[in-house]
């Protein structure tokens, strides 16, 4: 194993925003050392007291890891004690002896990915007993023995706890994961993985934590699926519109002689193109059926009967695609199911985010990440045929729909194409996967903890591409599972302590176990939104004068106050030297495309290699809107903090 490096610091640094805010207090939190906005902030630890109204004096116990800003740092008989308050705005609540906190230097968060193809993440005291099994060419040696310990006895020597069973989904139950430190290291296997530090933090009490599961058999029986077919129905879609019908059809007539229409539904959603752009087209979306809604499979015949392909042309052979997802992640209210499942059907590329016939504004990663926040899997039947390939678009639709139906529970890719389009072979492609859906569910309402397992008993299918989809389906399937099982027994973030993990499966080692979560408040997220117009602006004018986009940028840098020191002209200057977002992103664990941004990189670049930057910016600053509407979703670290200082767990992935 390579010696560990100093992690690519996983420090977040965030700026306050103070901009267009009613007056506050003068009295601020002290700033981090060597930081000139970025102020300290603690967790408490399990015992800690909070004095209210002096230094030294008994209090009242705080639950174990709030988070509170420091103001002051006072010595009192030979101990430091900070004077603390649970927002950034001057809000002060009293005392706490600095022996029982704490230092959150970042604001970030993770969260367990689905453990549906992985083992449960083990938490560790000590860092060297992570350094121990990754030092090892074959750690299954040891971690095999381990994880036997622990399902006989419930512990074992060096471990702190274990993930839970079932998964817990970070936006139904709410846990913050914070990191304390970490480092990068390359393991024996040949895999960059982290090591790190952690505090384990949930919402419920230690005691609500440590519960029995229970009849996991009875709550199967309630396990349910919907299933939401989004359909192309632009001209030449017409066989495969019939062809999905006469599937949902007979597997309708299936559940209702197993009596399973309470546990299966289906649901429609119709997309075209702008009706701007050609009107004859008659919609851009419309739902024909929602899933919550149908009765049973004589209703959802009736609601579809309309469907038919459009008689008129679109102006290109891409359609929005993405207009038709989002509607049904958007207009279908998913919590009602326990499996979720979007069927897209298409034989063109989608249009993408910045096309002017685009209704959403999103791209395959922002429609992605939607439908992840709801726990839908998007699976894609491409049909490829020859109209698509004459016009070289199978490449382009391959490399969207591949992005968009990548589960990000288990990383799996739910792309299926169908070659030449053959209908017949699409035929068997749905009803391939309306009968896994309903095996499934027909699995788990005999009470069979491994769903899916009913698929694995049949014989192997002679189509190795069928047989991929049954694998891949058995797969989601039971990340569905564990998702509906954690939240129909509470299940949550291990009770609270400090341990040290990793971001990778000990033996597994490509297989990530956990998602960095950015926390911003509505200030920083407004503050990002700002910095990122202007750096699009500055790009868009650049396109025109390439040699004007770091002079234009270095303007902005100067009116936002940023330092002249930081500003000289340069052609080996990176955006992030400019000072535009001083503190703000510079300490995250990834590599920025927006703040490696040189100037001499930027003037080599294409027209083409320009516009697609500008286009990824473009569509997360759309994104960043819908985060700050999605009101159930921000969250108070802190009891009696101010609303500003409210968080949403922003992915990574979608930081500039």
């Amino acid at each position: 194993m390579m010696a560990p490096r100093p992690l690519l610091s996983l420090i977040v640094a965030l700026p306050l925003s103070i901009t267009a805010l009613p007056a506050i207090s003068d009295v601020r939190p002290l700033l981090q050392e060597g930081k000139q906005t970025l102020h300290q902030r603690v967790l408490t630890t399990p015992g800690c007291q909070l004095a209210e109204q002096e230094a030294g004096s008994s209090g009242e116990l705080q639950p174990a890891f709030s988070r509170f800003y420091v103001y002051q740092r006072r010595e009192h008989s030979g101990e430091e004690w900070l004077e603390v308050g649970p927002d950034s705005y001057g809000s002060i609540s009293g005392w706490l002896p600095a022996s029982c906190t704490v230092d959150w230097k970042m604001q970030l968060t993770l969260s367990f990915t689905n453990p549906a193809n992985r083992d449960r993440l083990i938490f560790f005291d000590e860092q060297d007993g992570l350094m121990t099994i990754f030092d090892d060419f074959e750690p299954s040696a040891q971690v095999a023995p381990l994880r036997a310990q622990l399902r006989r006895d419930g512990q074992a020597s060096g471990v702190v706890a274990q993930e839970p069973e079932y998964f817990v989904d970070l936006h139904e139950q709410f846990y913050l994961l914070p990191i304390l430190e970490g480092e990068e290291i390359m393991t024996e296997a040949g895999f960059m993985t982290r090591l790190l530090r952690v505090a384990s933090v949930s919402e419920a009490a230690e005691e609500e934590v440590q519960q029995e599961s229970g009849d996991v058999s009875a709550q199967l029986r309630e396990f349910n699926a919907g299933v939401v077919f989004v359909i192309d129905s632009t001209i030449s879609m017409g066989p495969y519109i019939e062809r999905t019908r006469e599937a949902v059809e007979r597997i309708y007539q299936r559940i209702e002689q197993e009596d399973l229409t309470d546990q299966v539904r289906f649901g429609l959603v119709s997309y075209r193109d702008s009706v701007d752009h050609a009107p004859d087209t008659e919609y851009v979306t419309r739902m024909y059926a929602d899933p919550g809604q149908v009765e049973d499979g004589r209703d959802f015949m009736d609601r579809v009967a309309g469907l038919s392909e459009a008689q008129a042309s679109t102006v290109g052979w891409e359609e929005d695609a993405y207009a038709g997802v989002m509607q049904a992640i958007d207009e279908v209210e998913w919590s009602n199911f326990g499996a979720r499942y979007i069927v897209l059907i298409t034989d063109a590329s989608a249009i993408e985010g910045d096309g002017e016939r685009s209704s959403t504004g999103l791209d395959a990663d922002q429609v992605r990440l939607e439908a992840a926040r709801h726990g839908i899997a998007v699976y894609t039947l491409h049909l490829k045929t020859p109209a698509g390939e004459q016009r070289g678009d199978h490449a382009v639709a391959e490399a969207q729909y591949s992005n968009l139906s990548t589960f990000t529970g288990t990383g799996t890719s739910l792309y299926y194409p169908v070659d030449t389009g053959d209908v017949a072979i699409f035929g068997q492609r749905v009803d391939a996967l309306a009968a896994a859906i309903t095996d499934q569910v027909h699995a788990a309402y005999l009470g069979d903890e491994a769903i899916g397992s009913a698929l694995h008993a049949e014989e192997p299918l002679d189509d190795p591409s069928q047989q991929r989809l049954v694998d891949d389906m058995a797969l989601i399937g039971h990340a569905m599972q564990l998702a509906y099982l954690g939240q129909a027994t509470g299940s949550q973030a291990p009770p609270i302590f400090e341990a040290w993990i990793s971001d990778r499966d000990l033996i597994a080692q490509h297989v990530p176990t956990t998602e960095v979560r950015v926390l911003l408040t509505k200030g920083q997220l407004s503050d990002l939104s700002d910095v990122v117009s202007e750096i699009l602006d500055a790009a868009n004018a650049g396109l025109i004068s390439p040699t004007d986009m770091f002079d234009r940028l270095r303007s902005v840098a100067a009116a936002m106050g940023a330092d002249p020191n930081q500003m000289q002209q340069s052609d080996g200057q990176r955006l992030g030297e400019l000072g535009l977002m001083g503190e703000y992103l510079e300490d995250l664990p990834y590599q920025s495309e927006v703040l490696n941004l040189d100037e001499e990189t930027w003037l080599s670049w294409d027209g083409l290699q320009q516009e697609r930057f500008i286009r990824r910016l473009t569509t997360k600053l759309r994104h960043y809107q819908r985060y700050n509407e999605d009101v159930d979703r921000w969250v108070s670290l802190a009891e009696g903090a101010d609303p500003r200082d409210d968080v949403y767990p922003v992915p990574l992935e979608m930081m500039p």
